[in-house]
């Protein structure tokens, strides 16, 4: 096996075991309002378009998935300032707690895979891994 069919096997393992819907689980929501979080925890407002866009599912489905991310009261409406006849999509505090602990989740399972490398190791990959994932096409 060459290092490319590593890298792409490595890469499919993580895929696997980092999926929205597996971090959901684990901190007790609906995988539905995860993956709106995930797309909008920029912190700054989207829309339902913007959320269609980001996860790559079409209008309705947006809608289903952002509806559901409000009735968890993780995501609330808000009129958009620009344009009063549309309406954007802001985290709530809950919502913004659930990104926060999501990040600390995958932070700590990252931090346990690398518990025996050293501060050189950590820093190679950090590097190494940035450059491959800056230069994967979009």
């Amino acid at each position: 096996m060459d290092d490319v069919e590593r890298i792409e096997r490595a890469m499919v393992r993580i895929r696997r075991r980092q999926r929205r819907r597996t971090l959901a689980r684990r901190q007790g929501m609906s995988g539905q309002a995860f993956d709106v979080l995930d797309a909008i925890e920029a912190g700054r407002a989207v829309t339902v378009s913007e959320i269609a866009q980001a996860l790559g599912v079409d209008q309705p489905r947006a809608s289903r998935l952002v509806a559901a991310a409000v009735a968890d009261g993780l995501v609330r409406r808000e009129a958009d300032q620009a344009d009063g006849r549309r309406s954007v999509l802001v985290l709530t505090e809950a919502g913004q707690e659930a990104v926060a602990q999501a990040h600390r989740t995958r932070r700590a399972a990252f931090a346990a895979a690398m518990a025996g490398w050293t501060e050189a190791e950590r820093a190679e990959f950090a590097r190494l891994l940035t450059r491959f994932v800056d230069a994967l096409p979009d």
